[in-house]
């Protein structure tokens, strides 16, 4: 009896030995922490409660959104946060022996019962609105049911340009805008966002800045890679025409119709458009034959003088068109296939200037033909460099244009020493005009101002990369010496009207 009572102890302790190197379940703990931010702004949300199921401890976020819950039993769970005002959110996690899981909660604001403000009215400036101000107060109304706090986003866009300025993170119904440009049209609209609902929008509206005094300048800047219309006046002050997404060039001014007729491209070809004074009103003229001719930067186009036809170059040929863009009629070809590069239309409408010269630019000539195509006048030929940029005189008795005296001649039509000619018709004489330019410089597109008192000019160096500059020459008068004034810098292909 006793040798089974030691049996039977000795079995027991064995038993017991064995099991005390099996772990039980459950004794195993890790931790878990994390980060309650808001899913719109990412910044972190304070007194947020959080658990998981199965349950461990409930806890809530510190002011920097984090959280830690220490000696949950390792396993799966889902862990909850919960917080007034926001939609609760779940995510899964695994807890592991010894180790820190990581869990962030982005809570989204919970739009139940939550009414969105009313769209924002707006007051001022009124719809259509004409000769505002450069720098402007723009007010609207908006209220919201449940009193939130609201938020205003402006979006601002020119007539002229598809390019959108956005002003945000407004909190008054009011905004001063600022450096606005001249005679330009803006579209405005104006959302508000309670931080809960989709922002409302309010209505598109117009207004019209003032115009300035005297834009009588019409020039061209380069504006990415494009040629830009801008108009100016003689303060240097600018407004932009053309769309800096579109290649227009070569402006031309005509005050009896308040047209710009410009060329612009259009796929392959150049072809001839009208404007408003504005840049509004674009209009094609030409169609079915477009402009063209050696190099299309060079190449020029004109107005009669009651803004109803122009004339312009096809290669060889030159049309007249109407500027509703009907009644295309040739009017000249030259007899040598020679290519027409420029043109100018006399005031009193009899005389027609051209440039003409061959495929390169040069073998170039300036005569002047009848409304009947019969040369009248020859100006100048038989000179070797670049000639170009004619211009008449009100009167019709004179004539300008610049030469390379230089006589070179390149396959790139660089020019080295370019000046400003005028040539009288009643003594057929030819002379320079001394502008008194800088060595190393040109002098192109010469224009008589509207008095014939002064010229504008084009200088820049004969390098073919520096800035161009829009110069205005005066002559020297009672013995005062000549000046010359940079008009608008970085510009190119001037008009003055």
């Amino acid at each position: 009896m006793k040798n089974i009572y030691l049996k039977s102890s000795l079995v027991l302790l064995v038993m017991l030995f064995s099991c005390s190197e099996e772990k039980i379940t459950g004794e195993d703990y890790g931790t878990v922490e994390g980060k309650v931010v808001s899913s719109v702004t990412f910044l972190p949300l304070a007194n947020v409660k959080v658990f998981s199921n199965p349950s461990s401890s409930i806890v809530f976020t510190d002011k920097e959104g984090k959280f830690s819950i220490s000696g949950v039993k390792i396993g799966q769970y889902s862990f909850e946060a919960q917080k007034e005002g926001y939609v609760t959110k779940f995510e899964p996690a695994n807890v592991n022996i010894n180790n820190a899981t990581n869990i962030v909660f982005e809570l989204k604001l919970s739009t139940t019962n939550n009414k969105p403000p009313t769209a924002p009215i707006l007051v001022t400036p009124k719809d259509n609105a004409q000769n505002q101000n450069l720098e402007l107060n723009l007010i609207w109304t908006a209220s919201d049911p449940e009193k939130d706090s609201l938020t205003y986003e402006i979006t601002l866009r020119k007539d002229s340009s598809s390019d959108i300025v956005v002003f945000s993170k407004i909190t008054k119904p009011n905004f001063s805008l600022k450096n606005l440009t001249y005679s330009t049209k803006y579209y405005w609209q104006v959302s508000v966002s309670d931080g809960v609902n989709v922002p409302v929008l309010s209505e598109v509206r117009s207004f019209t800045t003032t115009s300035f005094p005297n834009a009588r300048f019409t020039f061209v800047k380069k504006v990415n890679d494009n040629n830009v219309i801008y108009s100016g006046n003689d303060g240097g002050n600018i407004i932009q025409l053309t769309s800096s997404n579109m290649n227009s060039w070569r402006p031309r001014k005509n005050k009896q119709s308040n047209k710009i007729a410009f060329i612009r491209a259009s796929g392959a070809q150049n072809h001839i458009y009208t404007m408003n004074e504005d840049g509004s009103g674009v209009f094609k003229v030409t169609n079915s034959i477009p402009i063209a001719g050696f190099n299309s930067e060079f190449i020029n186009f004109s107005w009669n003088t009651s803004g109803s036809q122009i004339i312009y170059p096809y290669f060889d040929k030159l049309y007249r068109i109407n500027s509703d863009g009907s009644g295309l009629t040739k009017i000249y070809q030259t007899a040598d296939g020679k290519f027409i590069s420029e043109c100018d239309w006399s005031f009193d409408n009899t005389k027609i200037a051209l440039k003409v010269n061959n495929a390169n630019g040069y073998n170039a000539e300036i005569f002047v033909i009848n409304t009947s195509g019969v040369i009248i006048n020859q100006v100048i030929s038989g000179f070797t460099g670049a000639i170009g940029g004619l211009n008449f005189s009100v009167t019709g008795q004179k004539i300008i244009f610049s030469r390379d005296i230089s006589g070179f001649e390149d396959a790139n039509y660089r020019q080295l020493d370019t000046r400003v000619f005028q040539h009288v018709f009643s003594a057929s004489v030819t002379s320079e005009i001394g502008i008194d330019k800088q060595v190393g410089t040109l002098d192109l597109d010469a224009r008589y101002s509207p008095n014939e008192a002064e010229i504008i000019i084009v200088n820049t160096s004969n390098d073919g990369l520096s800035v161009k500059n829009i110069v205005r020459f005066t002559p020297a008068i009672n013995n005062l010496g000549a000046s010359r004034v940079v008009l608008f810098s970085d510009a190119y292909m001037p008009d003055w009207e």
